[in-house]
């Protein structure tokens, strides 16, 4: 024992798990409590620094810091003949993104070659023998600590990382000789940072295990998130941020046959490990995935027996979505594990299993660690085998398709097709030009304006399950969101082909850059016009709003002579006088001229005011507009994911301010200095309605989306009637252990809806007359009864994609989606749903930007 510290900490667990002090050997891996030997291991090399030498705390007396994890790892990796550690990124705050590659010397001397054999199992894997795999060694990807508030997984991955580089003896030299280990420590330093500072900020020398002390209780918006408050553990399809592009880069440059996702769950519970319910695997995920699964998880348990740890394993969790870390492998030929600890939080913590101190969590997780090695290295040959088999089966698995290809139109949605053709090839996804027309259910796309996604090809598997609509399923529970289909979410049009694509498949495109900007008809005399629609238009019109541009909203259709030719306007259409009141007419043509290549918008030049049909560039249907002033309200009682993902539309894809309005000072706040607020998802109970609503009516408009739609509505701002669902009377018959269940099935964690819109409402500028969103909750509201305030319902039928019981169905048909009424002087506008969900929605971003920029306008 190192320290008295270190004595108590032991005791307690070993008191808790009820295990006899002798039951557990001294050893020498530096821990603040004592776990038994690895098999196989003899001892350690002392040359190689233990955290505590390089950091001045031994594990489990202190939560490991970012920049103290990037130390360590250096430290390691500047003596250790078997560990390279490199750099895959940067999160949004600068801080490094870094993993260890850790295996032999001698397979460190042919590590690009071990790679590229490895990637031959997918990439040509019918000249893989079996006789070639016996030559192979596994590669394993450890990932720790995607959630910043889980922290025992990045502690455990210091201890692993020690282990594996100082180890003797043939449990670690002979593993790591059948074994290429990628370590990335720390998925989320960001979060990780805001955690450990708080817990470390409030513990002392004697350690509280009170869970009402405020070491236990992280500050809103806790350190579970990224800098912009995303679960990045739902990213890993998206790809919507720095630590999700540079991780899925760095998979799919080595592509494991074996990926483990540590993370931590509630105190009370004890130790989880896949494979999860049965019931809630995808259907794209083959048999023998979770068959290999299972074997893996003989090992866990083998391990977990050793230490007398409590664990339980297909009773919780599932692999249905692909964007989380543990079963986006799955449709990737490789095996995703998830593990969950029960998480002490702080430093010692009262559970119902007794005190939980954070050495002990730390202790479970390096001990899975240590059983995954053995199985990949054990179930090698099976490993391989049973990715390149994957990849062999690819092209029988599309042909059983009945889905040939995906065609992606530009037409109508450029800038959307365009970064999900992107997001397609970050995922090692083909797409292709369009090589002649193909007509699908009455729509023609043509080459030049549309892109092809054959579905024969080695990812044919991952790329049905995030392509396909779905809705019937085995299970009626979901642990996340029950479907994803990602042109829904981009809005785009499309179509499935059924018939053969060779006469239209065109060359594989290299990566896809946004393009489609253009300047028609050269420098105007009189203004130029933007069109409405495309998705980076509303940042252009921030551009010219914010260089003190008057610019108008025309709110009927024109048709105006451009270079001679009569080009027809849609309402919606953005007009730029050259004369402006307060800026020079060169600073218009120069910015004007600019912006088509930076927001890949349309752009022509007008000659006169007079239009050849429709209302004129003066008319009174032509509102000016005034700049975006945003608050967006955060804090306590406020969801932080929804929030998250509106400052991330503003700042990373708008180029726009926002500023953060804290809850605690709302009621203080200037709220003036405002033309539009911002409510996403929460309570808001200390939100003060009042003042609020006379912002409102001295002219602010308040958007607000998902529950913070329903505060509005209980706070009379605008009048709704909410449609009752009497599920108890449903149930009422139903024996006690299936209530459970029968309530979960009328849950909508996540589903896709078709809205029908208004398109004459400017709220609705720029869409067609249906639009796919997402939809989650049970609250359904009756449409407006006041004429023109609704500006989209939900469809009769309105379920495309994604689970819904027949009741909740039957209450959704015809339900309000979006309302927009005035308010005194102001406006109020209601989303029923989310509009900026994970930040792939990209289809209803711009209903949202719709009512920053053209709230006042109705």
């Amino acid at each position: 024992m190192r320290s008295s510290a270190r004595l108590c900490l032991s005791l307690i667990v070993v008191l808790a798990l009820g295990v006899a002090p002798a039951a557990l050997q001294a050893q020498d891996l530096p821990l603040a409590l004592d776990v038994p030997t690895p098999p196989g291991v003899t001892g350690y090399d002392p040359a190689i620094p233990t955290p505590e030498e390089v950091l001045g705390h031994e594990l489990g007396m202190k939560h490991t810091v970012p920049l103290e994890v990037v130390r360590y790892f250096e430290a390691v990796a500047a003596v250790s003949d078997r560990v390279v550690m490199a750099e895959y990124g940067r999160t949004y705050e600068g801080r490094p993104l870094i993993y260890t590659v850790v295996t032999s010397p001698g397979n460190h001397a042919r590590l690009e070659t071990i790679r590229q054999q490895n990637l031959r199992l997918s990439d040509a894997p019918d000249e893989v023998s079996d006789a070639d795999l016996g030559a192979m060694p596994v590669v394993v990807f450890h990932a720790f600590g995607v959630h910043g508030n889980e922290p025992s997984t990045t502690d455990s991955a210091l201890l692993y990382l020690y282990h594996l580089a100082a180890g003797q003896g043939p449990g670690v030299e002979d593993a790591l000789e059948d074994a290429v280990l990628i370590i990335d420590p720390m998925l989320n330093p960001d979060g990780r940072d805001r955690f450990a500072d708080w817990v470390n900020r409030h513990n002392g020398p004697v350690v509280n295990p009170d869970p009402q002390h405020t070491e236990h209780s992280e500050p809103w918006p806790g350190g579970r998130t990224n800098h912009y408050w995303f679960d990045l553990n739902r990213d890993w399809l998206p790809l919507a941020h720095p630590e999700s592009r540079g991780r899925v880069e760095l998979y799919h440059a080595w592509r494991p046959q074996v990926l483990t996702d540590h993370h931590e769950m509630g105190s009370n519970a004890t130790y989880f490990f896949m494979p999860g319910i049965p019931s809630r695997v995808n259907p794209n995920t083959p048999t023998i995935n979770q068959e290999l699964t299972a074997q893996i998880g003989a090992f866990h348990a083998q391990y977990l027996d050793e230490i007398g740890a409590l664990y339980y394993s297909k009773e919780s969790f599932d692999d249905f979505y692909y964007g989380k870390g543990s079963s986006f492998p799955d449709a990737q030929g490789t095996v995703g594990i998830l593990f969950e600890q029960a998480s002490s939080r702080a430093h010692l913590r009262e559970t119902v299993n007794g005190l939980l101190s954070y050495a002990f969590t730390i202790r479970n997780q390096f001990t899975t660690s240590i059983s995954t090695l053995q199985a990949s290295t054990d179930l090698r040959d099976d490993l391989l085998r049973y990715q390149r088999d994957f990849y062999a089966g690819a092209s029988a698995y599309a042909q059983d398709n009945p889905v040939k290809g995906y065609v992606l139109d530009l037409t109508t949605g450029r800038s959307r097709a365009q970064h999900l053709a992107r997001l397609l090839q970050d995922h090692r996804i083909r797409v292709h030009d369009l090589a002649a027309p193909v007509t699908i259910e009455g729509t023609t796309y043509e080459p030049g304006s549309a892109y092809l996604v054959p579905t024969n090809q080695p990812q044919a598997r991952f790329l049905n399950g995030i392509m396909e609509t779905m809705t019937t399923f085995e299970d009626s529970l979901f642990y996340d969101v029950s479907s994803w289909t990602l042109p829904l979410t981009y809005g785009l049009t499309y179509g499935r082909m059924q018939q053969s694509i060779d006469r239209v498949a065109g060359e594989m495109l290299p990566p896809i850059e946004l393009d489609g900007g253009a300047l028609v008809g050269g420098q105007a005399r009189y203004a130029y016009i933007m069109p409405w629609g495309r998705y980076y238009a509303p940042r252009a019109l921030y551009r010219l709003q914010a260089a003190g541009l008057q610019v108008r909203l025309m709110r009927g259709p024109l048709t105006a002579s451009v270079d001679g030719e009569p080009q027809a306007f849609e309402a919606g259409s953005i007009v730029i006088p050259v004369v402006q009141p307060e800026v020079s007419s060169e600073t218009v043509h120069e910015l004007v001229a600019s912006i088509p290549a930076m927001d890949h918008v349309m752009m022509y030049a007008i000659d006169t005011g007079l239009s050849l049909q429709g209302i004129d560039l003066g008319s009174p249907q032509g509102d000016v507009l005034e700049l975006p002033s945003v608050g967006l309200v955060v804090g306590a009682g406020t969801n932080s994911n929804s929030a998250g993902e509106a400052w991330h539309l503003f700042n990373e894809r708008m180029a726009m301010p926002v500023t953060l309005l804290d809850t605690r000072n709302l009621g203080r706040a200037d709220l003036s200095r405002y033309n539009t607020l911002i409510m996403t998802g929460g309570s808001y109970g200390s939100v003060p309605a009042e003042a609020v609503r006379d912002w409102v009516r001295s002219g602010g408009r308040l958007i607000a989306t998902t529950s913070a739609a329903d505060w509005a509505i209980r706070n009379d701002m605008v009048d709704l009637t909410v449609k009752d669902a009497d599920l108890d009377s449903l149930f009422e018959d139903l024996p006690y252990d299936q209530l459970d269940e029968a309530y979960g099935a009328q849950r909508i964690g996540g589903s896709i809806f078709e809205a029908t819109l208004d398109v004459t409402h400017p709220l609705a500028y720029g869409y067609d007359d249906t639009l796919p969103v997402f939809r989650r909750g049970t609250t359904f509201y009756e449409p407006s009864d006041r004429p023109g305030t609704n500006v989209a319902t939900y469809a009769a039928d309105p379920l495309l994609s994604g689970y819904i019981s027949e009741e909740m169905l039957e209450m959704a048909g015809g339900s309000a989606s979006v309302v927009a009424q005035r308010v005194g002087r102001g406006a109020v506008i209601l989303m029923m749903d989310n509009p900026n969900f994970r930040a792939f929605w990209y289809g209803t971003n711009g209903l949202f930007l719709n009512a920053v920029f053209f709230g006042g306008s109705f």
